[in-house]
This record gives structure tokens, sequence and C-alpha cells, in this order.
């Protein structure tokens, strides 16, 4: 039965569901750490003293930043909206994606400069607002968590930002990306805390 071990153990925070959840754990296993996968929340490693604990990923770099988890495993664009204290360690070569603006095919919105003004619907407002404030661009940001894409259509929004990988979802929804603030990958995160551990982990890892 896998128990999570004393504090002295390092800590790992993983996506609880989802691709990233399967790829981060591929990734793991591929450094050789041994583990038992049985859908708990938290699980040890048997050949390592380290600890996997399942959080939603919007939490994780939370649970990094204040020294709850050691480490974890994190899209970076969940990273940057969160603009927390944690040093990124390693970008990893898989989950990638993009963060883009997109207005519909059929509207006037063609580029940064037609923002002005404008409504954007997206699910990383933190992140919008500071590229626009960078561009010097000034626009009411529509905060959702989920179908960001139909707000034009239900003329809620002008544009949107939000996350694509193919580009197919735009397309279903008529939508062109005219702008990309953020090429996102899966990143290996630290804890400002206790950095003298972090040999523990990393120096088991060849590879890295």
């Amino acid at each position: 039965m896998n128990t999570i071990s004393p504090f002295s153990s390092l800590r790992i925070a993983v996506q609880s569901r989802g691709r990233l959840r399967e790829e981060s754990l591929n990734f793991l296993r591929s450094l050789g750490l041994e583990f038992e996968d049985d859908g708990r929340l938290m699980l040890s490693c048997r050949n390592i003293a380290l600890d996997i604990i399942f959080l939603r990923n919007e939490d994780i770099p939370e649970y990094v930043s204040r020294g709850a988890c050691d480490f974890g495993i994190v899209g970076e664009n969940i990273l940057e909206e969160k603009n927390v204290c944690v040093e990124l360690l390693y970008r990893l070569d898989f989950a990638q994606c993009a963060l883009v603006l997109a207005a519909p095919r059929s509207s006037e919105v063609k580029g940064l400069k037609d923002l002005e003004g404008a409504r954007i619907a997206t699910s990383y407002p933190e992140t919008l607002r500071r590229y626009l404030q960078q561009c010097g661009i000034s626009a009411a940001v529509i905060v959702l968590r989920g179908s960001v894409e139909i707000a034009p259509q239900l003329n809620l929004a002008d544009a949107i930002c939000d996350l694509t990988q193919t580009g197919s979802t735009l397309r279903e929804h008529d939508l062109v990306p005219f702008e990309t603030l953020l090429d996102s990958h899966a990143v290996l995160i630290e804890s400002p805390f206790r950095r003298s551990q972090r040999s523990l982990f990393v120096s088991r890892i060849p590879s890295l």
C-alpha cells in the first residue's frame, strides 16, 4: 500500500487528471523512478525518497511556491498566469501549445491595434492584461472558465485569448489567430524552500 513518507522525502506535484497527468508520469518513469499508479492522490516512489502528489493544474504553482511541494510539473501557460515565486528548472518536450489572440474571420479585428477598446474573452486574464499593458492597448477583459471560443458568436466578445494545439477548435468556430502571447510546454518547477535538498532528486536523474 502506498503511503506518504515523512516530510524528509521530497514531493513533486503532478496534474491530477488528463493528458498532462499521463505524460508527466511517463516522463518520471523514463527517468527510472519506480511507482505504482493506483489512482490515489498521493503515492511514493519505491527507489527514491520522493512522493508524487496529484493536484489541479491551476493549484500546482501555489503548492510549490509555498513549499508544500518541492517540485511540480505544470503547463507553462498556468505558471505564467499565476506569476508566483518558483524556479523554472527545465522546459520539457511535451504538452506543447500556444496562447493566442483570435477573432472571427468576418471581424474587423485583424491585429493588435484593432483591439483598442475591444472586448476580449479569456481564461487567462492576468497574462492577457500584462500583455495588453506591454503593448499599450486598452481593452475590456472578460473572464470565462471554459467554452471561450463561442464568446464572439454570442456577441459577448470581439476576440478571444485562448490555448490552441492544432488550431482545429479555432477553425471549427471560424476564428483566426493573429497574435501569439506564449509558446507553452510542460515545465519542471522548484520551490524556493529546501533548495539544499534538490540534489536528492536531480542527482538521481542523470538524463537531466
